[in-house]
């Protein structure tokens, strides 16, 4: 497997990823959502939840992961070692969280139903989002989005950004972002047709029937799929689908999408010089860098936080009742 030393995610970083997260730092909101996210989560609860509710892969827990695990973190450069998590749960899905402490987290119906050389496609695209800085921008995007439709106009003051557009702009952000880590998990297999088939897999997969599905036919119906922008009505449908037509904002470009975004990036010279040694070795920062103030301590914080919520929904319980004995 190649290797790249001390390799820049700006090395392959995908353009509309770059594109997408300006526009998103320029919106109206963004600041405040920083500063809040900043303010209420911390990473440490979340590793005490993947470490009660998981199990934490290494030599002596899924060894074999561990073992692809570590190969895709020599070949990203990626130090020190994000945490690695398995998470019973049947939907076929893997994610990266956290900042100072990263952790990747996959869960059990994803390894059942692939392969140990797709399951290193996945490992690999998840630690290009780590490579890159993803993480913490997309978790804030997560809580954004929780936190604006639980409270609403209450105190944190992001009840109607959702309006403005920030939440729009994150998801917008998010779907370029998988492009880039695509394109890490194509530099550690140098496959382009494992990483297609690992992305056929991931749209409808099925062990049971596994013989009875063509890679071929899927880049024939990537292919189909492009040659719909040819009516522009077609164009204006999947814009509404990808924000929210069928009810749910998309977080991932559509799997066909993603792959022609892939092929291209596989014939380009860019390609090519990174894979001959020659690519950009600074270090990049991550996509978002916002600092805490360092509190007196982390539980009277915490204790302090629970009590401002628990102050709000009192309030807003009691303008309910006030609005219902009005009626």
């Amino acid at each position: 497997m190649p290797s790249y030393p001390g390799i820049s995610s700006e090395a392959f970083r995908h353009p509309l990823d770059r594109e997408a997260e300006r526009s998103l730092r320029s919106v109206p909101g963004f600041d405040i959502i920083a500063r809040k996210f900043v303010e209420f989560i911390y990473e440490r609860p979340q590793l005490v939840f993947f470490m009660g509710n998981s199990i934490q892969v290494g030599p002596r827990q899924y060894a074999s992961l561990y073992h692809i695990y570590r190969e895709c973190l020599r070949d990203l450069d990626i130090y020190p070692e994000p945490g690695l998590f398995v998470s019973q749960n049947p939907q076929v899905n893997a994610y990266a969280l956290g900042q100072q402490q990263p952790s990747v987290i996959v869960n059990t119906g994803l390894i059942d139903l692939l392969s140990e050389a797709e399951i290193r496609v996945v490992l690999a695209h998840e630690l290009g989002h780590v490579k890159c800085g993803h993480t913490i921008l997309i978790q804030m995007g997560i809580w954004a989005m929780g936190a604006a439709s639980i409270l609403g106009e209450m105190t944190l003051g992001i009840g109607t950004l959702v309006s403005t557009g920030l939440i729009y702009a994150f998801y917008e952000w998010q779907r370029k972002a998988e492009l880039s880590s695509d394109r890490a998990a194509l530099l550690v297999t140098d496959d382009l047709d494992l990483v297609m088939q690992t992305m056929m897999q991931l749209a409808g997969g099925s062990a049971k029937y596994a013989s009875e599905v063509s890679l071929n036919e899927f880049i024939r119906q990537s292919e189909n799929y492009q040659e719909l922008d040819r009516d522009n009505l077609n164009q204006v449908y999947k814009f509404l689908l990808y924000n929210g037509m069928e009810g749910t904002i998309l977080s991932h470009p559509f799997p066909v999408d993603r792959l022609h975004h892939l092929q291209a990036w596989s014939q380009s010279e860019e390609y090519r010089q990174i894979r001959q040694g020659n690519y950009q070795r600074e270090p990049a920062e991550g996509a978002v860098n916002v600092e805490a103030e360092t509190p007196a301590s982390e539980a009277d914080k915490l204790r302090s936080q629970i009590e401002e919520l628990q102050q709000e929904i009192d309030r807003m319980r009691s303008r309910q009742n006030d609005r219902n004995t009005s009626d």
